[in-house]
């Protein structure tokens, strides 16, 4: 197993492309999961958070330095609030885990998305392992609450509040919430579906998009090679135009 992340190590570094530095995962699927299988839907994000954490050790085995997980949307809490509850509940297990976690992982976990909505035991978290993580060399960043049209809005609003009059592509970059981060190479969504669903929006702009029929919880080490592969056979242009 060592061997096949070495040969995948080295087709992420290898090729015309500048090497895959970020990938993030649009993790679709845990309810028809759930469904198919006649189980309750919290059964689906049960699973979903399985197959978060494998593909994250994963990625990290890749010596991918920048993961990013789409957890939970603005638009989420419009779901039952059973399920919600569910969620948040598997959230608190995440951050329990990372207070507590193994630091050979070298992960520093980041959130992107407005706290305010959460209580003041999960912000306190939040901010603690955000804080203890911090000079870690990997970083995972969980999008929670968020949505790709509040980050853009987020940004502009501290903008304003700073007394900027006119803005410029930087200055709103440097407002996101993925502020420290490079823009995704790599977009994976999972599920079937075709869209990006109000991810990434701004950063999301030359990231490769690679759409998969497979359930976030039956995701596996080759779905996620399968994912590099695609991403390595591209040729990115970045606007520009390259001879063959």
């Amino acid at each position: 197993m060592k061997f096949l992340s070495f040969l995948k190590k080295k087709e992420i570094s290898g090729g015309s492309n500048p090497p895959l530095r970020h990938i993030a995962f649009i993790m679709d699927g845990n309810g028809r999961w759930a469904n198919a299988r006649g189980l309750p839907r919290e059964m689906g994000h049960k699973a979903g958070a399985e197959a978060f954490r494998r593909v994250v050790d994963y990625c990290i085995d890749l010596d991918i330095r920048f993961v990013t997980v789409y957890a939970f949307s603005t638009e989420n809490w419009k779901r039952p609030q059973s399920e919600v509850d569910g969620i948040m509940k598997l959230f608190v297990d995440f951050l329990n885990e990372g207070l507590l976690g193994d630091k050979d992982k070298k992960l520093r976990i980041r959130f992107l998305g407005d706290p305010a909505r959460f209580s003041p035991e999960i912000q306190s978290l939040m901010s603690e392992i955000t804080e203890k993580t911090k000079d870690f060399t990997y970083t995972l960043n969980v999008a929670i609450n968020y949505g790709g049209r509040d980050d853009i809005l987020h940004a502009v609003n501290t903008l304003i509040k700073e007394g900027k009059t006119e803005v410029t592509e930087e200055d709103i970059s440097s407002h996101l919430y993925t502020l420290s981060c490079p823009d995704p190479d790599l977009i994976v969504r999972t599920g079937g579906e075709w869209r990006l669903s109000n991810f990434l929006t701004w950063q999301s702009t030359y990231s490769e998009l690679y759409f998969m029929k497979t359930l976030w919880p039956d995701m596996t080490k080759k779905d996620v090679d399968e994912a590099i592969s695609f991403f390595v056979s591209r040729q990115r242009r970045f606007g520009d135009i390259k001879s063959k």
